[in-house]
């Protein structure tokens, strides 16, 4: 409990006529200790202190009519006032995310699939030079996503000559792309 000198009584007094008085009075009587006790409150956050004892004091004012104008309760009266104000800022903030700087727009990166879009032409446009039966059995095993099994069926043709052609077309479909400098 903060201890109240007798002089401030009278001043207290003086101050049940004129609200903004009271509020003059709280501020240089309470404000440094009032201060210095939510400080501890806010985990020594100053500009949060400091906004909690401005709230406390305005709050003060508004409720002037009704305050007990003995300076004990009225440190009492604020003591739990300011307590409420960082009670309420902390659930607050647990219920809302952190704000940040928004990041430049020129550092933001953008997902950009016009590499992969390239490739996809180049190597479609390497398929294209390849014999019709190479072609064929890498479409339907790599690009259809077939089994050899599957691929044969559909091809009427034995598996072993899938595996075969697929094993020679991929072989040519890397030396067409190893001469257009896309693989090594």
């Amino acid at each position: 409990m903060l201890p109240v000198p007798r002089h401030l009584d009278s001043r207290f007094e003086s101050a049940e006529t004129d609200d903004d008085v009271l509020v003059e009075v709280l501020y240089q009587e309470f404000g440094a200790s009032l201060l210095r006790h939510v400080r501890k409150a806010t985990g020594n956050d100053l500009q949060w202190a400091e906004d909690v004892v401005q709230e406390t004091i305005v709050r003060a004012w508004r409720n002037a009519g009704k305050l007990h104008r003995e300076p004990g309760l009225l440190w009492a009266w604020l003591l739990t006032v300011a307590r409420r104000i960082v009670i309420d800022g902390r659930r607050r903030r647990g219920a809302r995310p952190q704000e940040v700087e928004p990041a430049d727009a020129d550092a933001v990166s953008v997902p950009d699939a016009s590499e992969q879009a390239l490739e996809a032409m180049i190597v479609a446009d390497a398929l294209r030079d390849l014999s019709e039966e190479h072609r064929e059995v890498i479409e339907h095993t790599y690009l259809r996503d077939r089994t050899i099994s599957e691929a044969a069926e559909i091809l009427g043709i034995p598996p072993g000559t899938v595996k075969s052609r697929l094993y020679y077309g991929i072989r040519a479909l890397r030396g067409i792309l190893k001469e257009r400098g896309v693989a090594s």
